[in-house]
């Protein structure tokens, strides 16, 4: 018996080296070689259209099987609010005082008429049923099928051969693609945890900065693969330059990687403990990142000096900022957090918009942990996503920092195809600050101070 086992396990154990041989060759030759020297095969754009192939003749047959069993495939667009031009608050009222009173805001009405008062319950009313805000901290839901159980709610058993089709990409996804994304994210995180320690050693000058961002490179495109991310970038002659800032959208922790794969940034954050601790740690040694003990982050005169020093130092690479503080759900831009546009320093913006055909990108932090979440992005199909290299911005004469951020972010609103929303996205751990209320006051007295002093003049 024991004669018969030992050739059993020998050619056991030679098919198992043969076939991580196999594996690791491939893995070499087909990825890790072409993410060191930027190149691509094509594979993934292939990949891509087929992929699109599939969910089209998928999303076809379920809403005609739909359509003969009468189910309901898509939610209804309308939430029962009749969609309206936005107008301001001195129109909404003179429309509501016109219809109550007859009297308008002309000087002919007093300074405060009760009909005000309904236009406020108006829009509170709207804002609970309508609320913009915490819909944008919800995975949008398509209105196609991409074989993703999480992609559509509503879609119903419709036939055995879709059901088997979605089993086989089950199958593919967590058997073929998810083993060889995790080696190929673990390759990247080791080699860019070693590689930059070893720069480390390196003295300071020019060839320490060159291995530095050709390490950064190489080991953000070799992560950016175990996403099977396929990126376009538009207008690079726009690309962020040494001295300045970068900003951005926030959709998802992995903007970072998106945009680190094209161009080396200092990253800016928090210090961490245990393996985020440990590539922190190592990537300062080579590059000067610019990391903030937690007592230090709430300081916020220590924060702008830190970036302050950086960006004067045009040797010093531009540094990478997402000012929404949150991440939003690649459907809109809200509020950017007005610190890194208080520093005199020239800012890049950038828009990034995702395809959520592919697989959801979007991180819903109070709903999934970070290794959760990068299970489930690694676990999908593909991330596909465009970004636009804005033209560099400076603050104008006479612009405060508020309003220097608020005209960066609608040009990248503008460009992403993004709603520009001036709401807070801390809205989505926090109650809104009694300065919004104040605003919203001021604006309603302005009013009436201007219709009284209308009534003096005439």
């Amino acid at each position: 018996m024991g004669l018969l086992e030992s050739p059993f396990n020998s050619l056991l154990c030679m098919l198992l080296g043969i076939s991580f041989t196999v594996w690791f060759t491939l893995l070499l030759v087909f990825i890790v070689v072409p993410a060191i020297f930027g190149l691509s095969f094509g594979i993934r754009t292939l990949y891509m259209k087929v992929l699109l192939k599939v969910f089209e003749w998928a999303t076809l047959r379920i809403e005609r099987g739909a359509k003969e069993k009468k189910h309901l495939l898509y939610k209804p667009n309308t939430n029962g609010i009749i969609a309206k031009k936005p107008t301001s608050l001195e129109e909404e009222l003179k429309e509501i005082r016109r219809n109550g009173s007859g009297r308008d805001l002309d000087g002919s009405s007093p300074t405060f008429a009760v009909s005000d008062i309904f236009y406020f319950c108006r829009r509170g009313v709207e804002s609970i049923v309508d609320d913009e805000v915490t819909k944008r901290f919800t995975a949008e839901e398509l209105e196609s099928w991409n074989l993703l159980t999480r992609s559509n709610y509503n879609f119903q058993h419709i036939s055995a051969r879709l059901t088997a089709l979605w089993g086989l990409g089950l199958l593919i996804r967590y058997c073929c693609l998810l083993p060889l994304r995790l080696t190929l994210a673990i390759t990247g995180v080791t080699l860019l945890v070693v590689f930059t320690t070893i720069i480390g050693f390196l003295p300071n000058g020019r060839m320490k900065n060159f291995l530095s961002e050709k390490v950064h490179l190489m080991c953000y495109r070799i992560c950016v693969r175990a996403l099977t991310a396929i990126i376009t970038y538009h207008h690079s002659e726009n690309k962020p330059k040494n001295g300045g800032i970068c900003v951005a959208n926030h959709t998802s922790p992995i903007d970072v990687i998106i945009l680190a794969s094209d161009g080396c940034y200092a990253m800016v954050g928090q210090t961490h403990g245990g393996l985020m601790g440990i590539i922190q740690r190592s990537m300062v040694k080579a590059c000067p990142h610019i990391w903030f003990e937690r007592s230090e982050i709430k300081d916020r005169h220590l924060v702008a000096k830190r970036l302050s020093d950086h960006v004067e130092d045009k040797n010093k690479l531009p540094i990478l900022i997402f000012p929404e503080g949150t991440c939003i759900n690649n459907t809109s831009v809200m509020m950017f957090k007005k610190g890194s546009f208080e520093i005199a320093s020239t800012i890049y913006p950038v828009a990034i918009k995702y395809d959520p055909r592919f697989g959801e990108a979007f991180w819903n932090s109070s709903k999934f942990g970070m290794v959760s979440y990068l299970l489930r992005m690694m676990s999908s199909w593909a991330i596909v996503c465009s970004v636009w290299y804005l033209p560099p911005m400076s603050r104008q004469e006479g612009e405060d920092a508020v309003q220097f951020a608020n005209r960066v972010k609608a040009a990248i609103a503008r460009q992403g195809g993004l709603v520009d929303l001036l709401w807070d996205g801390g809205l989505k751990r926090s109650k809104v600050k009694d300065t919004f209320k104040e605003e919203q006051q001021k604006l309603y007295s302005k009013i009436l101070v201007g219709t009284h002093e209308d009534r003096g003049r005439s």
